[in-house]
């Protein structure tokens, strides 16, 4: 009962301040926080963490925090989904400063290798459940020092998720529907590239030849689409019975590859280790997305960040690599 008072209250916190349309994710966020078992959840702790230090807080913003990204000099990113604005934080500690007004980047956020900014729009409830009808949000081009906006591509369901590959294309989640978008290097947009029921968080494993998405309802678990064979999508990993209402949100993958999870209810940071789940962190409710740091300064390599609906980012020791270099990619 503790815990699902807690995720009430954090609930109607993140709530407060502008209104607009809630995506179906926060409907489903709180009946988790009040049908989700008590008990303990299912994953075990990951072995390496057993002994980590408790996450701290890092830097906050008034909005329910979308998505997270760091670029090459160690400053991050962070979408605000009320106010569909960017902010650059340029280290933990220091204040989140606002990088655009409202251009509706409620969605992922990644960095290209140019290091500009591409901000998923549209992830909202009626774009959410029409996106893969009526594909009518865009993909967002961001100077990360001026601000400067403009249209990378548009023609793409309501944009949750944002993932980058190595050759430069961009694969872009619609939750509430079925579609993953993907947009090449050239500009061809396909707002129906793969079908994944529920998809939210994507990645895309290092060598580009695998995209991950997570379903994050009905049958939470993770999927291994072959960038080169989209039609057939393999269920690769799939959440505990105990798990069902975990809501599995963002993800990111370690300097190793592995995956990891950011959970909604559960209040979990899970990784994939072979074919299964172990948990990195406990006790972040309503998360939304985690992310690596890289360079040697600001939010540096090898540092794993939370962000959450309640706005405040975490860095997470529990998942850190000291002799890595952070996430191989950036992603909702």
């Amino acid at each position: 009962m503790k815990r699902n008072t807690k995720l009430s209250s954090m609930l109607r916190a993140a709530l407060r301040g502008p209104r607009r349309a809630i995506a179906p994710a926060v409907v489903l966020a709180a009946a988790a926080g009040v049908l989700a078992p008590t008990s303990a959840h299912a994953a075990p702790a990951c072995e390496a963490v057993r002994s980590a230090a408790p996450p701290v807080e890092v830097a906050h913003i008034s909005d329910w925090v979308e998505s997270i990204a760091v670029d090459k000099r160690g400053r991050m990113f962070a979408t605000a989904y009320f106010t569909g604005r960017v902010y650059r934080i340029d280290a933990p500690g220091s204040t989140p400063v606002p990088l655009t007004g409202n251009i509706g980047a409620n969605g992922g956020i990644v960095v290209r290798e140019d290091g500009r900014l591409l901000v998923g729009t549209g992830n909202d409830a009626l774009h959410s459940l029409t996106g893969d009808a009526l594909p009518l949000s865009k993909l967002l081009l961001v100077d990360p020092d001026s601000g400067q906006v403009s249209t990378y591509a548009p023609g793409l369901g309501g944009i949750d998720g944002v993932a980058l590959a190595p050759d430069g294309t961009v694969y872009t989640t619609t939750v509430g529907g079925r579609s993953i978008g993907r947009v090449t290097p050239d500009g061809r947009v396909d707002p129906s590239w793969a079908q994944v029921q529920q998809p939210n968080g994507i990645a895309v494993s290092p060598d580009g030849t695998q995209v991950y998405v997570i379903q994050t309802t009905v049958a939470p678990g993770l999927y291994r689409i072959p960038a080169d064979d989209p039609a057939h999508p393999r269920r690769w990993i799939s959440a505990s019975p105990s798990d069902a209402l975990a809501l599995p949100d963002g993800l990111t993958l370690d300097g190793r590859g592995r995956p990891l999870i950011a959970t909604h209810a559960a209040g979990q940071i899970w990784r994939v280790e072979g074919d299964s789940l172990c948990t990195v962190e406990s006790g972040l409710y309503l998360s939304t997305q985690i992310t690596y740091g890289h360079g040697d300064r600001g939010f540096s390599a090898g540092r794993l960040y939370r962000s959450g609906v309640n706005g405040k980012i975490y860095e997470v020791p529990a998942g850190a690599e000291p002799d890595q270099r952070g996430g191989a990619s950036a992603m909702r």
